[in-house]
């Protein structure tokens, strides 16, 4: 089977879901649009993408992006038994329907909600079949549901445990929060290590550490590993679990977060999970305390990157 991987992939995480499809055989392609870097020439352009997206929903950004991935498309002749498009929103409607002309089968996958990038459903009719984590979504749009997956993490070892919790999110409303979990974290004499990125950084706080330089995957792995819990701050309308979810799951680390949803899947235990409320964070030192529990391999194996690849690739 032919396959290319269409991505915006600032974190490096579909890199896993390439070689995973390598590794049972395919042929795959990735083509990774967070490449292409789109500058405005003039600010005479800028504004007149100002106008564009408030009076006709279009975006020059996302129409560069779908002409250099047709340009990558025409340079393999083969056409592929699929394309798979994951952040689908951030290219123009017109690109993905000529993607048809390059394949056999068009599929998207979304593991953002509709309710925070209303563009998604602009795109929903451009594919042949389509997954999202969002179970509001799958049932309003008759889409197909799946969750993110767990993927395997090579870290270094030699410092087991060096923070008891752990995060690192992109600077967005969550930032408050997370600087108020921090102060709990202090008080009660927790080690933690919270970052957050913004390529344009001007905060300052105390009680996170902030970052304009991006951080590789390997060094988020290795602090991962080296964690005694993971902390996941669901975004605002979304209900769609976290990669850190899976994290957590494959590292069998124990997880604190405010997705309340979490209770409703198969592999929810409180001893392992902690949910908390975002508008009063409560975090017991007793949640510290106790070992994690192996959830049965059955349900584990449901959540791997190759039983994802089973499903969407049947």
């Amino acid at each position: 089977m032919k396959i290319t991987i269409v991505s915006y992939d600032n974190w490096g995480l579909n890199n896993h879901l390439k070689k995973a499809l390598e590794q049972k055989g395919y042929i795959v392609h990735h083509i990774n649009f967070f490449d292409f870097k789109y500058e405005y020439p003039n600010f005479k352009t800028r504004f007149y993408n100002f106008i564009l997206k408030t009076f006709s929903n279009k975006n020059i950004k996302n129409i560069y992006y779908g002409n250099e991935i047709l340009k990558k498309l025409e340079e393999n002749p083969e056409i592929q038994d699929v394309i798979l498009t994951l952040k689908g929103d951030f290219i123009a409607p017109e690109s993905i329907l000529k993607f048809k002309k390059h394949t056999k089968k068009s599929i998207a996958y979304f593991n953002d909600s509709i309710s925070r990038y209303p563009k998604i459903k602009e795109v929903l009719h451009c594919f042949d079949e389509v997954y999202s984590f969002e179970k509001n979504d799958c049932k309003k749009n008759n889409l197909k549901f799946i969750t993110n997956w767990i993927y395997p993490v090579q870290a270094d070892n030699s410092n087991n445990e060096k923070y008891q919790l752990y995060n690192i999110s992109s600077k967005d409303k969550r930032t408050a929060l997370l600087s108020k979990i921090a102060v709990i974290l202090k008080e009660k004499k927790i080690k933690y290590k919270i970052i957050i990125f913004h390529k344009k950084n001007k905060i300052k706080d105390p009680n996170l550490e902030f970052t304009s330089v991006p951080i590789p995957l390997s060094e988020v792995n290795d602090n991962l590993y080296n964690s005694q819990i993971l902390l996941d701050i669901n975004r605002k309308g979304q209900n769609g679990l976290s990669f850190r979810v899976f994290e957590s799951i494959g590292l069998e680390k124990k997880l604190i977060t405010t997705n309340t949803d979490i209770k409703n899947y198969d592999f929810y235990n409180p001893n392992n999970i902690l949910i908390i409320d975002e508008k009063k964070p409560e975090i017991s030192l007793d949640f510290f305390n106790t070992a994690y529990k192996k959830i049965p391999e059955t349900i584990f194996k449901k959540y791997t990157l190759d039983q994802w690849i089973n499903d969407v690739f049947h």
